[in-house]
């Protein structure tokens, strides 16, 4: 569903943060997810855990979780939401050198969780840059997107793919 107009921008086109104290809460659900392109070698080494800088997936797990959790703080007009839930799973596929990033983040609230979702998967797929950057310089972080939304009132979007 999309709308016919912007609600970030007052009458004078200044960015604004959106009043939502009015709205209902109801639960609300996102799933975003990535993808990291790598040497066959590197995804190699996630797997087997021999990373010099330790468990990649273990980590880029938390900086997915915390990155869910912060995301007020780096995108400028997100609300501060209490989550109740921020998951992040991994499904490597060996053979293609790529691994999958999945976010899924729930609350029970007035605003939605999209940016939280985006932001753990971006964070998650960043972190597995960071950690393993020292054997492949030439990863490729991409295809982050929505997969799916729950709640509010614009309800339920799930992507076509």
């Amino acid at each position: 569903m999309s709308t016919d107009k912007l609600t970030h921008f007052d009458s004078e086109g200044k960015a604004i943060m959106v009043e939502v104290g009015e709205k209902s809460a109801t639960r609300r659900i996102a799933v975003a997810r990535g993808e990291v392109r790598m040497k066959e070698e590197t995804l190699r080494r996630i797997l087997d855990r021999s990373v010099e800088k330790g468990d990649v997936f273990a980590v880029a797990r938390i900086a997915g979780i915390m990155a869910a959790k912060k995301t007020p703080e780096i995108i400028p007009l997100c609300h501060p939401l209490a989550l109740t839930s921020a998951a992040v799973e991994f499904h490597p596929f060996p053979g293609e050198g790529r691994v999958e990033v999945e976010a899924t983040v729930k609350v029970t609230g007035t605003t939605g969780v999209e940016m939280e979702a985006l932001c753990a998967v971006s964070a998650a797929a960043l972190t597995i840059y960071d950690m393993c950057k020292a054997v492949d310089k030439g990863m490729v972080i991409g295809e982050i997107r929505l997969l799916e939304k729950h709640g509010g009132k614009s309800g339920t979007y799930l992507r076509q793919e």
